[in-house]
């Protein structure tokens, strides 16, 4: 439905030619977006700045650029025919050896070398062995950061309120050159969250049924704003929840997706800290105004969602697992920048301990970053993974882009707990992906098909 504007959101609006960033944060007749893009616009005199609105197009200084092992050869040739010899800010740079590491033949180790000569060359970030995301998550990102990555998953920061978005390779390199970017401020809706999961629920199938009610472009260049209804509905959504969630949003089109920072994303700041990145501290705080003005506005009681299972092919083609129960798989696969981090590794222990994947099922398992990786170890839920018959990878991209580590062959069908299903995702084009919570694909692999997750919770 569209929100109109209320009287009292007029008054809010009438005077705002220009204002100071302190103003600018405690406006309540603006979104998040409008709030962070006022705040990050480029203007000459930076304490004052005129208000942008959805709609706007303005030139916005960016905090982080990165590029991953597929797009950034392609940036770094860009940057080159550009004749740009310079980066604008090396210390806003980062370059992730992430879609196929350790690399899987000599043509992708020589985009690895190019990749390794340009950071040595500029002095900027580089990470090998985490998804890009991931670390970002870990180690990088804060409230109130504007983050452009070319990879279309860089939303996932939303999760922690920064706007994170994905951009192309070339728009990459203008930032490397430049530290700055143009951006339309988009349109938002707010969603609502009330009620609790039921038993077998979880962030992806929210996500999932969410998308398969809006579809595939239902949120095209929109901004997702998620609001609790109050703290025992927000004390279920952990960052890696949140993180699922705000990386998923990609797959209805939408341009940002964002949670609040509260108490639990100060909490995980603060468990995050490293020698490195104790700036994480410095943060802005941005929340939407009361009377910000919404182009729509959804209820999602959780209480209401169920196990769900997107595809095959399509992303918003979304089944109740029951509705699929029995379709026979040959892999599972457990991982992603989606579903890789420690909360989806315990539930997947959990459910294999003891059990044995299906004699005619792989299962492969892939964490999200190495300090993942790590905390599995410590955890005890490699050797359980092991003693079930899964195979357990280092961090990588590979099974969920089909580049290594999982890749399907003809007519093979896997069902993952990763982001996408287009046809070909995943390995040959003629092979079927779908999508389900980790504790869904765990339950399958034990079962060699499509199974109902509460039968093992």
């Amino acid at each position: 439905m569209h929100i109109e504007t209320s009287s009292l959101q007029k008054q809010y609006t009438k005077q705002r030619d220009l204002y100071p960033i302190k103003n600018i944060l405690e406006d309540k007749s603006l979104t998040f977006s409008e709030k962070i893009i006022s705040v990050k616009k480029v203007e000459t005199d930076n304490t004052s700045k005129k208000i942008s609105m959805a709609g706007d197009i303005v030139i916005v200084d960016v905090d982080l650029a990165m590029a991953q092992d597929s797009t950034g050869p392609l940036a770094i040739r860009s940057l080159n025919e550009m004749g740009i010899d310079k980066l604008s800010d090396p210390s806003k740079v980062l370059l992730v050896l992430d879609h196929t590491f350790p690399a899987a033949d000599e043509k992708v180790a020589n985009l690895h070398a190019m990749i390794r000569d340009f950071v040595s060359k500029h002095n900027c970030m580089l990470v090998e062995g985490s998804i890009s995301h991931q670390h970002i998550l870990e180690h990088l990102a804060t409230p109130g950061m504007m983050i452009l990555g070319a990879d279309s998953h860089t939303c996932q920061a939303g999760c922690i309120s920064a706007f994170a978005t994905g951009v192309g390779s070339t728009e990459i390199a203008a930032v490397w050159a430049t530290g700055q970017l143009w951006l339309q401020v988009p349109q938002t809706i707010k969603i609502n969250l009330s009620g609790t999961f039921n038993k077998g629920v979880f962030a992806l199938d929210l996500i999932l049924d969410y998308i398969g009610k809006v579809g595939e472009d239902g949120a095209n260049y929109k901004a997702l704003e998620w609001k609790f209804s109050n703290d025992y509905v927000k004390q279920q959504f952990s960052i890696d929840s949140r993180a699922c969630i705000s990386n998923a949003s990609m797959e209805c089109g939408a341009k940002i997706s964002v949670f609040p920072s509260d108490e639990i994303t100060t909490k995980y700041l603060n468990e995050n800290q490293t020698i490195n990145n104790n700036n994480r501290r410095e943060k802005i705080e941005i929340e939407s105004g009361t009377y910000a003005k919404y182009e729509d506005e959804f209820e999602i009681e959780c209480n209401n969602i169920e196990s769900q299972v997107s595809g095959p092919d399509n992303v918003d083609k979304v089944h109740s697992v029951d509705e699929l129960a029995n379709v026979e798989i040959d892999q599972a696969f457990i991982g992603s920048s989606t579903n890789g981090r420690i909360e989806d590794l315990e539930i997947t222990a959990h459910i294999l301990k003891g059990r044995k994947i299906h004699k005619n099922t792989r299962c492969v398992v892939t964490p999200a970053s190495v300090k993942v990786y790590e905390d599995a170890i410590k955890r005890e839920y490699v050797e359980i993974y092991l003693q079930s018959g899964a195979t357990f990878t280092n961090s990588t991209c590979g099974a969920c882009v089909g580049t290594h580590l999982g890749a399907l062959g003809e007519n093979e069908i896997c069902i993952s707990s990763s982001s996408r299903n287009f046809v070909g995702r995943m390995g040959a084009l003629s092979s079927k992906v779908y999508l389900a919570s980790p504790a869904t694909v765990a339950a399958s692999a034990i079962e060699g098909k499509i199974a109902d997750p509460r039968r093992y919770l």
